[in-house]
């Protein structure tokens, strides 16, 4: 087990996510009409797609939202949205990951920069803090207790685990996300919350002024049309 929770870390994240919930959709359909455009509408041969329409359950999208976003995505729309990850740095010396999908590199580039430099951060160079954060898989087990997941341990390759109450937070490798999802499923275990997350390697510990600091920070980051997402090498204490 690593020295700091992972999972408190996670719900760090998702609180600041949930204070915002009017612009998930337009981010979710976003994801959805590039994983699409990459991948194709076939869920069972786009891993992404999935995951996208996973998350869109997750926060109610309605149904045919997402069908009309497939389909407008697979036919002869020509909005393009590009891929860009900007690493750079927050109070304290916190190291940030941005995901971003944009169809205008100048515009965002200079949102985000205009953000950290605001909020007593910098922007740095690729490469100068991703080497600080590893990809892994993350799901939620509902309603399974540790020695329940001991009895399945043999089936299943977990890089790590965490308990919260009654429930197993479960990190895999990325590649391995969905076949340990269908794997609890086949079994009748309840499964949600399944992402791609960046987990920090090394952490740096937040607290008081400093915690409050480096949420603001991550809710204007995320407040940005076109950040995806934000991951910072925080060790939170939170419930």
């Amino acid at each position: 087990m690593a020295g700091h929770s992972k999972w408190a870390n996670i719900q760090h994240r998702k609180k600041a996510q949930d204070n915002k919930r009017g612009k998930v959709f337009t981010k979710i359909i976003r994801e959805i009409t590039v994983a699409t455009k990459l991948g194709g509408a076939d869920v069972s041969s786009n891993s992404r797609l999935r995951l996208a329409i996973s998350k869109a359950n997750s926060a109610n999208v309605p149904k045919d939202t997402l069908e009309r976003a497939i389909k407008k995505a697979s036919g002869q729309d020509n909005q393009n949205f590009e891929e860009i990850t900007y690493e750079g740095y927050g109070p304290n010396g916190i190291a940030i990951v941005i995901n971003c999908l944009t169809d205008n590199k100048n515009r965002t580039v200079s949102e985000v920069r205009n953000v950290l430099t605001k909020h007593g951060g910098s922007l740095g160079t690729s490469g100068s803090v991703s080497h600080l954060f590893k990809k892994m898989g993350f799901m939620k087990v509902i309603d399974l207790s540790e020695d329940t997941l001991f009895e399945h341990i043999d089936n299943i390759n977990l890089i790590d685990y965490e308990n919260d109450s009654n429930n197993c937070i479960i990190f895999t490798e990325p590649s391995e996300l969905f076949s340990i999802k269908k794997y609890f499923e086949d079994n009748k275990i309840n499964v949600i919350d399944e992402e791609i997350i960046m987990e920090p390697t090394t952490t740096i510990s937040v607290e008081g002024d400093n915690l409050d600091k480096a949420t603001n920070l991550l809710n204007k980051l995320e407040d940005l049309d076109d950040v995806q997402s934000v991951y910072m090498n925080t060790s939170v204490g939170v419930s």
